[in-house]
């Protein structure tokens, strides 16, 4: 599992989660969205904490800075 993932992307991937996470606990946000949102988070603060994320392996995506 190579990682394929740059700061900017997870810093980007966090914020979504901690505001997904605010609207959740304030009750902007609730029943089948809700869920589905914060299941999307869990996923966002895992792959940024593994800085791989699966979905851009098939497309050959990295946001992880080249190495000269």
């Amino acid at each position: 599992m190579k990682s394929n993932m740059g700061s900017t992307d997870k810093i980007i991937r966090i914020l979504a989660a901690v505001i997904i996470a605010v609207l959740y606990f304030t009750n902007q946000i609730s029943g089948t969205a809700a869920i589905i949102l914060l299941v999307l988070a869990g996923v966002f603060i895992l792959t940024s904490l593994i800085s791989f994320c699966p979905l851009y392996l098939p497309f050959g995506i990295s946001t992880r800075p080249k190495k000269n």
